[in-house]
């Protein structure tokens, strides 16, 4: 379980972080098209159908409904009412009819229809127990299409121990996941076919598993 927390407590911690989220992408210096990269990776095409895991605030909906256009689908999960309150203004205010969002716990999420792609942004890492979450999502993929999980991590070298009782100190400050988790071993446990890139010095990465 990810730094021993439950799932409410992870609730009503971003509730009350949710008007100021978009700053953590400063303080932990988040890669400017590291977003961008990830949604690459997932490969969709117009008319699919894509999940978000940890939707959020929605800061990958439009990245999402330009890859699946209009006539494809986004659903995004989130436990979060506050989080999910600022994605649906969003999609709003867009007017992105193909998006659809709900508040669920990620291990015991119920889809309307299978999927053409499985994103983890920002969240993976977050989710109490992210294993469980990730074998749901992975039940509703299409074969030969993949999940992707980007997320942070501690540096190589001296960096990383250098940086380590800060950031582990602000992780957990904020909830803003496990830096020791490795996704890549966990997707292990569905798929052989997995890829993994590291960006911003180690600090940051995007690892996707293909279902076979």
């Amino acid at each position: 379980m990810s730094f021993g927390y439950e799932i409410d407590f992870v609730r009503r911690r971003y509730d009350h972080l949710a008007s100021i989220y978009p700053l953590f992408n400063v303080l932990f210096w988040l890669p400017l098209k590291v977003r961008a990269k990830a949604v690459k990776q997932l490969e969709l095409k117009p008319g699919d159908k894509v999940l978000e895991v940890g939707c959020g605030s929605g800061r990958n909906l439009r990245r999402l409904v330009e890859a699946v256009g209009p006539t494809g689908e986004v659903f995004g999960v989130d436990c979060c009412d506050a989080m999910l309150a600022k994605a649906r203004e969003l999609s709003d205010r867009h007017q992105w009819g193909n998006v659809k969002l709900w508040q669920e716990d990620a291990t015991e999420m119920r889809l309307p229809a299978p999927v053409d792609g499985v994103l983890f942004s920002l969240s993976y890492t977050v989710i109490p127990k992210p294993v469980t979450a990730l074998e749901k999502a992975w039940e509703y993929l299409h074969p030969k299409r993949h999940v992707v999980i980007m997320d942070g991590k501690l540096a190589y070298g001296p960096l990383g121990r250098l940086s380590r009782p800060l950031v582990i100190f602000l992780s957990k400050a904020t909830i803003l996941g496990d830096p020791d988790r490795q996704p890549w071993e966990d997707l292990k446990k569905f798929t052989p076919q997995i890829e993994m890139e590291e960006v911003n010095f180690g600090t940051y990465y995007v690892c996707r598993g293909t279902k076979l």
